[in-house]
């Protein structure tokens, strides 16, 4: 039986209290007080110049698409190591994506090859932070620039992340978060699109608000609302926004907590790391990851999938985790049988993520770091 999770949401602040106040103002559809203040609290924390919250990640990602203007047969570069919604996003616009290959340390976009996907169809670089550990932005916005190619941030694992002492969001025209259950705050299912050119905001809030301008009705901009551009219901309810915002609000707990749990991680299983040449998260010197997960990568997918085994026979839910999207049903679609990505193929089948939550205590993650201690790959 399974008794460590890989991932459990516990509140930790005065969500149910928020959610309580939410139902009982009577105002419990989106674009409430609660949806202010969170949008509040992260362009604060973030220095952006306006945050919306959504539904998901995947709308927000959408919305970019929309806000970008993309058109059928424009070509978008990924990472082929990532969600299905970094790509899904942009081809349900009728773009093309083009799978980018990743680095062996950070598993993040390798600038490189991002390079080398360029063509003269090519309008858009989204960069997706893996594990909360930032890409290589300086080198990711010198060719954004040298192009003329806009660049946004897939940040669904990075918030409160920093490059260069900058958060993590504020580098793309626009950025994406997630509030998703296994994300480090999170209101079960949400998230948010982050706008850091102030050209695109009204835009925005019309596109997330089904094509109207009703956020300007409400306050009070306009006499009456009206269908004015693309658009869809993208706005989460103010009981999402009422748990959202007492996990915000306890941030800077809620990361100190998992930064704990990482570093203890990242020392007790050091040693053992080493002598098994199994690689841990590596954090460059410019960075402060987010703390979002922890995993294991091994020198096979047979070393993997014995200690995979093994965990789960202690009771700890250990997987894997992304599949490449250049190998998907879907993204042969796109690619055929060409372009070879090495190191994803040779990265994906060897990952391990091991339990990690904000509310992991030292017992619990005791048990999973003598368990991955015991055993000798």
């Amino acid at each position: 039986m399974i008794d460590i999770p890989l991932n459990r949401v516990v509140p930790l602040g005065r969500e149910m209290d928020y959610v309580r106040q939410a139902v009982e103002s009577g105002f419990v559809m989106g674009g409430g007080p609660f949806t202010e203040r969170c949008e509040k609290l992260l362009q604060d924390c973030l220095d952006v110049p306006r945050a919306l919250l959504t539904t998901s990640c995947t709308d927000a990602l959408e919305m970019m698409a929309l806000l970008l203007n993309l058109e059928p047969g424009d070509e978008v570069i990924v990472p082929s190591f990532t969600f299905p919604s970094t790509a899904n996003a942009f081809a349900l616009r009728g773009c093309v994506p083009v799978f980018a290959d990743i680095l062996p340390d950070t598993l993040n976009l390798d600038a490189a090859d991002v390079e080398a996907c360029i063509t003269p169809r090519t309008r858009l670089i989204v960069a997706m932070h893996y594990a909360g550990i930032p890409c290589d932005m300086d080198a990711l916005h010198a060719i954004s620039t040298r192009h003329g190619i806009p660049m946004v941030e897939d940040n669904a694992h990075g918030l409160f992340g920093r490059h260069d002492g900058r958060p993590l969001g504020s580098f793309g025209s626009l950025a994406s978060l997630s509030f998703h259950e296994t994300k480090n705050f999170s209101c079960g299912e949400g998230g948010a699109l982050l706008i850091n050119d102030p050209a695109l905001i009204e835009r925005a809030e019309i596109i997330r608000e089904k094509g109207t301008n009703r956020l300007q009705f409400m306050r009070g901009e306009v006499r009456k609302y009206t269908w004015v551009d693309f658009g869809s219901s993208y706005l989460p309810s103010e009981m999402l926004a009422a748990f959202l915002f007492g996990q915000l609000e306890a941030h800077a707990l809620i990361q100190e907590r998992r930064r704990h749990v990482w570093n203890r991680y990242r020392t007790e299983l050091g040693d053992w790391a080493r002598s098994h040449e199994v690689q841990l998260p590596f954090v460059p010197e410019s960075a402060v990851p987010a703390f979002h997960l922890f995993h294991l990568l091994f020198p096979s997918p047979d070393a993997r999938l014995a200690v995979e085994t093994h965990l789960r026979s202690q009771g700890i839910y250990a997987v894997t985790h992304y599949q490449p999207l250049h190998l998907s049903d879907m993204g042969r679609r796109f690619t055929g049988e060409g372009r070879s990505l090495p190191v994803t193929e040779s990265s994906f089948n060897r990952l391990l993520r091991l339990p990690f939550y904000t509310s992991l205590d030292d017992s619990a993650q005791d048990r999973v770091i003598a368990a991955v201690r015991a055993f000798s790959v």
